[in-house]
């Protein structure tokens, strides 16, 4: 059959079209069939570029008789992650009642409200010591539901009602440097001295974590630990986790950093950019830059999710075959897919990375690159009423809400575009999306509509968490001189997770980023002249600082005028460079060897 995949957005779903099993999307018709037929849900979540979602779909929902199984006794929907990632969060939260072994594709079999009474991920289509047969499983959840429906029911609830009071959290102080440096030496204490990077296998890039070790108060404080990032990065780039053409793979499944797993996803090496621009390794950057750039890129301008894992060689589809060939011997053979979705906070962390790198390194064809896509995500990615989603396709916006972390990263990967191009406009838009976020989203309105209690926890996956995210714009705000109000706002979001945060720092780096950045004073580099490529502003770019603008005195009164006051009385400078230390701005130089590089 063809099924209800087909229409979707999702290169995921559609992938599943054609499958004989009678697929719904995620929306409110499947939950009204669930309760009209008074059967469960089999909730089966994924993403386009995974491995083991490839595998599941070949031998089991491509399968007839797997089919009807489930079709006679399940209403099955199909989520696709980077779409929906408030489904996944809830749902993978609730799924840690019943397994450890989390990851994708994840199966969860749920009342015919959403609330979830097993779960599970990867089954084969035959028994694999430990694990049952997928057929198996689906006949012992049906056994369950309708013999002992009451156990199942109660057990659904009483996993919601855990998932809700674990999202509870209590305020606690700022921390402090001393607690900073300890959490950052928490972290080193798990590296691989022989190796590199942090743990044993599988081991992934964690770059949430890399940039908080990078911060300048873990530099001074926790030298050491400092360093392990640096080490780290070095490891992964000379080793087989990074392709020909400098993008990053997913993950390692060997401590040496062999054996990739072979998707390589926008969100790695968006913020691996940033992680090698400020170790001050540009050839990772530009390798980096220069796989964003030619492969991910879609046409406008936007950035797709993820280049996948699988291509066909040879009539057969291969996980990681095209890869593994020198580059010498892949002309010819197909590329593995790209997924294109232009997902909107990914777009943010891809924007940063370019522009905070075009403009360091003086590769201006990166900010304009960034700029394009930034146009391309604020043109597209709206609904009917102008409201940001949460991605699009092929220039269609899709109706997946977007997250409190897409505005968040967007609107600080817009102050990093103002910042590199000198535009205020730039950062006005981007202080609009910011108060937006700050004011706080609902979430997913069909989990709240049924009462389905969203991720618990804060702690960063492959990108920032919402809170930390919307924390790290509203520092960046800050620093630019949009107000207190913005320190505050970062700060409430720090102190609402610190504990934890402090208690478990490798889950938890972009909040502890930011909570370093809250106990810095930051350094603040405007350079107004009519030459951007003159020495001055050169030797601005060259320093260590949070903010370096380079602006013309028209620009600079364009911002002092937007209300970002690092800018004010700056309109009629003329090569002048101002060196400041939280607003406090020293007395302005014209030459620039005057102009520390150092903080």
């Amino acid at each position: 059959m063809t099924n209800r995949l087909a229409d979707t957005l999702s290169p995921y779903l559609r992938a599943h079209a054609d499958n004989p099993v009678d697929w719904y999307p995620w929306g409110p018709e499947a939950f009204a069939e669930a309760q009209r037929r008074d059967v469960p849900l089999l909730i089966s979540i994924g993403y386009s570029t995974c491995h083991w979602c490839h595998v599941m779909a070949r031998e089991s929902f491509a399968d007839p008789d797997t089919a009807v199984l489930i079709n006679r006794d399940f209403v099955a929907v199909k989520v696709d992650r980077e779409e929906h990632p408030d489904v996944d969060g809830a749902y993978m939260a609730a799924a840690s009642a019943f397994t450890q072994n989390l990851g994708w594709p994840l199966t969860v079999f749920t009342t015919p409200r959403g609330r979830t009474f097993y779960a599970g991920t990867y089954w084969p289509p035959e028994a694999r010591q430990p694990m049952p047969a997928f057929r198996d499983v689906l006949a012992a959840v049906q056994e369950a539901w309708t013999q002992r429906r009451a156990q199942a029911e109660d057990s659904a609830d009483a996993v919601t009602d855990a998932l809700a009071r674990a999202g509870a959290s209590t305020p606690s102080d700022l921390p402090d440097a001393d607690a900073l440096a300890g959490a950052a030496r928490t972290i080193a204490a798990r590296e691989d001295r022989r190796f590199g990077g942090y743990g044993d296998a599988p081991k992934f890039p964690v770059a949430t974590t890399l940039r908080m070790l990078q911060t300048p108060l873990v530099r001074r404080e926790a030298p050491d630990a400092a360093e392990s990032a640096d080490r780290a990065l070095a490891a992964m780039a000379a080793s087989d986790l990074r392709d020909a053409d400098g993008g990053f793979f997913r993950y390692a499944t060997r401590r040496d950093w062999s054996v990739p797993h072979y998707e390589r996803m926008l969100t790695d090496n968006a913020q691996l950019l940033d992680v090698a621009l400020d170790a001050g390794d540009d050839a990772t950057a530009r390798g980096i830059a220069d796989f964003l750039l030619g492969t991910l890129r879609r046409a406008g301008g936007g950035f797709g999710a993820a280049q996948d894992s699988e291509s066909w060689i040879d009539g057969e589809r291969s996980e990681g075959g095209y890869y593994v060939r020198p580059p010498s011997e892949r002309t010819g053979l197909e590329l593995p897919a790209v997924d294109g979705k232009v997902i909107t906070g990914w777009n943010g962390l891809a924007i940063t990375g370019l522009a905070r790198a075009g403009a360091s390194l003086a590769e201006g064809s990166w900010v304009r690159a960034a700029a394009e896509a930034a146009e391309y995500v604020l043109r597209v990615n709206r609904d009917a009423t102008g409201a940001l989603v949460r991605a699009s396709l092929d220039g269609v916006a899709s109706g997946a809400v977007a997250t409190a972390a897409d505005v968040a990263l967007l609107a600080d990967g817009l102050f990093a575009l103002a910042a590199a191009t000198g535009e205020a406009a730039w950062a006005v838009e981007a202080r609009t999306l910011l108060d937006a976020a700050i004011e706080g989203f609902e979430g997913d309105p069909l989990l709240a509509e049924h009462g389905i209690a969203a991720a618990p926890d804060q702690t960063d996956g492959d990108l920032p968490s919402d809170a930390a995210a919307v924390a790290a714009a509203s520092l960046t705000a800050w620093r630019l001189g949009a107000g207190d109000r913005y320190r505050e706002a970062a700060a409430e979001r720090v102190r609402e997770h610190a504990a934890p945060a402090i208690a478990q720092p490798f889950a938890h780096g972009s909040l502890l980023r930011v909570a370093a950045g809250l106990v810095d004073a930051p350094r603040q580099l405007v350079v107004v002249t009519e030459t951007p490529e003159g020495a001055l502003a050169s030797a601005a770019r060259r320093a260590d600082a949070d903010v370096v603008a380079i602006v013309t005195p028209e620009q600079a009164q364009a911002f002092a005028d937007a209300g970002f006051e690092l800018f004010d009385g700056k309109g009629d400078a003329m090569e002048q460079a101002f060196d400041c230390r939280s607003f406090v701005c020293r007395l302005p130089v014209r030459d620039p060897a005057d102009l520390p590089l150092a903080r």
